[in-house]
């Protein structure tokens, strides 16, 4: 007689399973122990390498004991299920009785589902992650928390729903009438609150892609403000004439979006006019020093692309223009750089003795 014949047939059965099976139970449980342990290690990492994750992320590390006992509910039950299908076939190494062998196939699909939903319930506090990962100073405003949590809600809703699902089918309840209805339901709700979902996917774009930010001002369509808040359903921006206007959320995904507050550089172009009577080579030179103030200035750029130079005569002037790109991020350096520009080229003009145009003067001449 040999071993496997030992356990086939060694003492009296138990619940109906012969010692092969028993051992073959025993197996499909430290292999779920196994891997367990090897999902609880690896699947963190693996998802925190996807998204580009810390590994202290709270998310992560939260799910890590459910993504475990799901994998571990996973390997038990694809072993139940070969154990069954063995016993169907009448195969000698495996004697399961039916009754058994559906209650522990049931037990392990609904610890899997269970677990599952867990670890996908706490790991939406990666969303939180990833924005704080997107976001370019690490400073989620008030907005953006808004909307984070609303997409966290939603994500939980749905993983609370779908796992729902699943476990009426782990007890073998029918679904087909229940799932209809919710579908009837969901629908009816979709088109009464069309506007509201419309707005709400409005806000998420808006969060996902960055066109603007609070504090930018920004012309949408014919609106141009300053935003000062986005909400879930509207963004709000607050106009040169300090009027409130409120935008809906769903008009920011077909509509064009002019954002000043995104310019890499700020170009300013004036044109001076000085007096006709004015020496040539003063002129020359007041052009010369004046594009050395600009070339020397820490607070400009694109010194190439930067000029000052005659453009024009006319009977009544010389027309100097002017081109430069302030290297400023805010309206208010940008006046205060460009009122000591201007008192410089005003001193220069006196160290060289030019005037400029007055049209009274030379109505008078």
């Amino acid at each position: 007689m040999t071993w496997l014949d030992v356990l086939q047939t060694a003492g009296p059965d138990v619940l109906g399973t012969n010692r092969w099976t028993l051992l073959a139970l025993l197996g499909l449980m430290l292999a779920g122990l196994a891997a367990r342990g090897l999902a609880m290690v690896l699947a963190p990492r693996l998802i925190g390498a996807i998204v580009r994750l810390p590994r202290t992320s709270e998310g992560l590390k939260s799910s890590e004991r459910a993504l475990g006992t799901a994998a571990a509910a996973g390997v038990v039950l694809l072993g139940l299920q070969r154990l069954h299908a063995m016993a169907d076939e009448g195969s000698d190494l495996a004697t399961f009785p039916g009754l058994s062998a559906l209650t522990l196939i049931g037990i392990a699909q609904l610890v899997l589902v269970i677990s599952l939903v867990r670890a996908a319930f706490r790991a939406v506090d990666v969303v939180q992650d990833v924005m704080d990962l997107l976001d370019d100073d690490d400073v989620l405003d008030g907005s953006e928390r808004t909307v984070v949590s609303a997409v966290e809600s939603v994500l939980r809703f749905i993983i609370l729903f779908i796992g729902g699902v699943f476990v009426a089918d782990a007890f073998g309840l029918d679904l087909t009438s229940l799932i209809a209805g919710l579908g009837i339901s969901g629908l009816a709700l979709a088109l009464a609150a069309k506007d509201t979902i419309s707005n709400f996917f409005g806000a998420v774009t808006v969060l996902m892609d960055r066109p603007f930010r609070i504090g930018d001002w920004v012309v949408i369509g014919g609106t141009e403000g300053e935003v000062i808040e986005i909400n879930l359903r509207t963004t709000i921006l607050r106009t040169s004439s300090d009027t409130i206007v409120t935008v809906p959320n769903a008009n920011l995904v077909n509509t064009a979006v002019e954002n000043w507050g995104k310019r890499r550089w700020r170009r300013w172009q004036t044109t001076l006019h000085l007096d006709l009577g004015s020496d040539p080579e003063a002129v020359s030179s007041f052009c010369d020093r004046v594009i050395a103030a600009v070339r020397a200035n820490e607070r400009t750029l694109k010194e190439d692309a930067s000029w000052c130079a005659v453009d024009g005569i006319s009977a009544q002037s010389i027309d100097v223009s002017i081109n430069l790109y302030w290297d400023l991020n805010s309206s208010v350096e940008e006046r205060e750089a460009r009122e000591d520009l201007m008192l410089d080229i005003v001193r220069i003009s006196r160290e060289l003795n030019l005037e400029f145009h007055d049209a009274r003067v030379r109505q008078s001449r």
